[in-house]
């Protein structure tokens, strides 16, 4: 596993200051963690921040929104991105959730101060306020085609939405805890949804009606994640025809991260399990990579990828801090984490 270089404060706002200062470290497995800080010391004669490392670290290209580090000693350098905007007027405390449309032109997101919005991502402009939900909303995500959102709440209610006009089109009852996440089948057609009460749900969106659980783990369910299952993966039959009212379930794996430290995999048309994995605290996100392989981020700040194939043990274990995995994001040909303090 390579060596990790990160910066351990907002530098962005200290190095955008006449004089400021942020901390680095770089991190290699079994070894101690380096540890320095980078320092302005004003303006170049191009406006561009003159910025010194301290020992053991190099600075590398400079620019008014990024800067190169490196450390030798590690042979491993990262280029820091500040935000190319951001928005600070969407919501008033600590945003919880949030999504883009598949267009890219609007955002959706969801706050501790207890309002969900629809918002301009070109420039943060609140569209809409969604109000429906009774306690605080925990997920909201786009349907693929960008005009309706799909959210779930502490009131244990699944709600669709219309973004042109904040109307709520449809409410799904059937959980009897909180639910936690959410997943779109193919075009929308069926939606699923976890909660606290251990169940996951397949849902009818044209007859706003359940189609019945997929899982009933006995723990809380806090992440889900649909996928592709890949070709050789046994998905079982289901006990009985399913639902003419099921569209895009065939061959489809869902994945769900359990407060009870494991992460299961469920053939979502058969509803059959597939694998059992169990990990080293609660499970909080799970993702697809590919067909073949999934990460699951736990409380405990591992992140695990596995092979679908085969979850007797982990491809890798990923661990860079013991903050809580929160979310996981595929990129690329990686993947992008976020971590609780």
């Amino acid at each position: 596993m390579a060596a990790t270089l990160r910066i351990q404060s907002d530098w962005n706002q200290a190095l955008s200051r006449d004089e400021g200062e942020a901390w680095l470290s770089c991190r290699s497995p079994g070894k101690p963690t380096l540890y320095g800080s980078l320092t302005r010391r004003g303006l170049g004669t191009d406006g561009v921040p003159d910025i010194a490392a301290s020992e053991g670290f190099v600075v590398g290209e400079v620019t008014k929104k990024s800067i190169l580090i490196s450390c030798p000693h590690e042979n491993v350098s990262t280029k820091f991105l500040a935000p190319y905007t951001t928005f600070s007027r969407i919501h008033q405390k600590s945003v919880t959730c949030l999504d883009i449309s598949s267009g890219g032109g609007l955002g959706v997101s969801t706050s501790t101060d207890g309002t969900m919005k629809i918002w301009q991502a070109a420039n943060g402009e609140t569209r809409r306020l969604l109000e429906g939900h009774v306690h605080d909303v925990n997920c909201c995500r786009f349907f693929p085609s960008g005009l309706v959102v799909l959210s779930g709440g502490m009131d244990a209610q699944l709600k669709i939405w219309s973004a042109e006009d904040a109307s709520c089109v449809v409410t799904f009852k059937g959980h009897k805890g909180g639910i936690l996440d959410t997943a779109i089948v193919e075009r929308g057609r069926n939606v699923l949804s976890c909660s606290r009460d251990g169940t996951a749900r397949l849902w009818d969106c044209g007859n706003s009606t359940c189609l019945g659980p997929v899982a009933d783990c006995g723990a809380p369910v806090n992440g889900i994640a649909l996928g592709t299952a890949h070709c050789s993966l046994n998905l079982g039959t289901p006990e009985k025809a399913p639902s003419e009212r099921e569209v895009g379930t065939e061959g489809k794996l869902l994945l769900l991260a359990r407060e009870d430290k494991k992460l299961q995999g469920v053939g979502l048309q058969s509803r059959q399990p597939v694998f059992l994995f169990v990990g080293s605290d609660a499970f909080n996100c799970c993702t697809f990579l590919s067909s073949t392989y999934i990460l699951a981020g736990t409380q405990d700040g591992n992140i695990y990828q596995l092979d679908v194939r085969n979850t007797n043990a982990p491809v890798q274990v990923i661990h860079r801090s013991g903050a809580p995995v929160l979310s996981l994001l595929p990129f690329r040909d990686g993947f992008g984490a976020s971590q609780g303090k």
